[in-house]
């Protein structure tokens, strides 16, 4: 599938969380249940988002049966990627090696985060040998 290149908001994520979870397209109702207890919309707050992600290529109504059905688009392995990529060139220089000493250097991640992450490269380096 092609990426979009555009972003979510933090509430069109939390809407797109929702339809990843949902293993089959669901109504708005199903949505506006699903995030209460992070948002306290009206229905018409969620409707206007959900066609804000529709024009933005992320969501797909189904209006051939009696309730609306939405359903994403884009994958969540699809736009974390996207995301991932974007991050790591606008703050590091497109340089994982840069984003990590950081977050060492910051006790955002310690020791055992290194040798877990050096098991997982060694991992990979195995499995592309």
């Amino acid at each position: 599938m092609t990426i979009n290149k555009k972003r979510l908001g933090d509430a069109e994520l939390e809407i797109m969380m929702v339809l990843w979870r949902s293993s089959e397209p669901v109504t708005s109702n199903y949505i506006l249940e699903q995030i209460q207890g992070i948002r306290k919309w009206a229905l018409s707050t969620l409707m206007t988002s959900l066609a804000r992600l529709g024009e933005k290529g992320f969501v797909h109504c189904d209006r051939t049966t009696r309730m609306n059905l939405y359903s994403a688009l884009i994958t969540e392995n699809e736009y974390k990627a996207q995301e991932s990529k974007t991050f790591l060139e606008k703050l590091y220089g497109n340089s994982l090696q840069n984003f990590v000493t950081s977050l060492y250097h910051n006790k955002v991640i310690d020791h055992a985060d290194i040798k877990e992450l050096q098991a997982y490269l060694d991992q990979l380096e195995r499995e592309n040998k």
